[in-house]
C-alpha cells in the first residue's frame, strides 16, 4: 500500500495595516465641535435649518460664548467671579467668524494634534489645546482690557505648536543638534503675523497666540512622559 503524504497548505491572511496612523480621538472631538458649530451657523444663515432666527445664530454665539476682554477685566478689577464670563475662556475656541477661519483652525488642529498625539497621552493633547487657549485669552484680556473680543481656535492651536516645539526641542537635544531650530515654526508664524499687522493693521489678538504658545511649551514639561519626575529632580538639584 502506498501512503501519500499530503501537505497541508496554509494560506496566510494579509495583515491589514493602514499606511496612515489614525487621528487621536481627542483631536477628532475638538475638530468635530468646530465643524458642527460652523455647519449649524452656515446652514442657519442660508435658512436651511432653524427658521428665521437661525440667521443670527453666529452673532448670538459670539456675544454669549466668545471671550470678552471687558467682561474678564471687570471680574479681575472687582474680584468677583462670574461663571458665565469665566466659561467664555473655554468656549471661544470653537466659535469662528466664518468658514475660512474655521477651515484654517481645523486643518492646523488636525496636523499638530496628530503629531503631538503620537508622542503624548490623549489627556496631554487636550491639555495642550484647552489650557493655553484659556490662559492665552486671560493674558490678552489683562494686557488689552478694552480690546476687541476673541474667537477661534488659534490660541489653542498655538498651544499645540508649543507642544510640537517641545518635542522637537527634545529630539534635537538627543541628536546633539542646535535646539534653537525647534523654534523655527513659531518664528515663521510670528513673522507672518507681523507682516499682516503692518499691511492690514493688527487688533492685538496675537497676544493670545503668543501667550498660548508659551503656556503650551511650558505645560509640555509637565504632561510629557516622566515630566513630573524630571521637574522634581530639577527642583531637588536647585536646593
Amino acid at each position: 500500500m502506498q501512503v501519500f503524504a499530503v501537505k497541508e497548505s496554509r494560506v496566510e491572511e494579509p495583515i491589514n495595516t493602514s499606511p496612515v496612523n489614525p487621528l487621536p480621538p481627542v483631536v477628532v472631538l475638538l475638530v468635530a465641535a468646530m465643524l458642527l458649530l460652523e455647519a449649524a451657523f452656515s446652514l442657519g444663515r442660508e435658512g436651511l435649518i432653524g427658521g428665521a432666527q437661525a440667521v443670527g445664530w453666529r452673532s448670538e454665539a459670539i456675544q454669549t460664548y466668545g471671550f470678552s476682554n471687558r467682561a474678564f477685566s471687570w471680574m479681575v478689577e472687582n474680584r468677583v467671579f462670574n461663571f458665565d464670563y469665566a466659561l467664555r475662556l473655554f468656549t471661544f475656541p470653537y466659535i469662528h467668524g466664518g468658514f475660512t477661519q474655521t477651515l484654517f483652525g481645523v486643518v492646523m488642529t488636525l496636523a499638530l494634534g496628530k503629531f503631538v498625539g503620537e508622542k503624548l497621552h490623549q489627556v496631554a493633547v487636550l491639555a495642550l489645546f484647552v489650557v493655553p487657549a484659556a490662559l492665552g485669552a486671560a493674558i490678552y484680556g489683562l494686557v488689552l482690557p478694552d480690546g476687541p473680543g476673541l474667537i477661534g481656535a488659534f490660541p489653542g492651536v498655538y498651544g499645540l505648536i508649543g507642544g510640537f516645539t517641545y518635542l522637537m526641542w527634545l529630539r534635537l537635544g538627543e541628536l546633539g543638534a542646535n535646539q534653537l531650530r525647534a523654534f523655527s515654526l513659531i518664528g515663521v508664524l510670528m513673522a507672518i503675523q507681523l507682516l499682516f499687522a503692518v499691511l492690514f493693521g493688527g487688533d492685538g489678538t496675537w497676544i493670545a497666540d503668543v501667550a498660548g504658545f508659551a503656556f503650551g511649551f511650558l505645560i509640555s514639561f509637565v504632561v510629557s512622559p516622566g515630566g513630573w519626575l524630571k521637574i522634581r529632580l530639577w527642583l531637588q538639584s536647585r536646593r
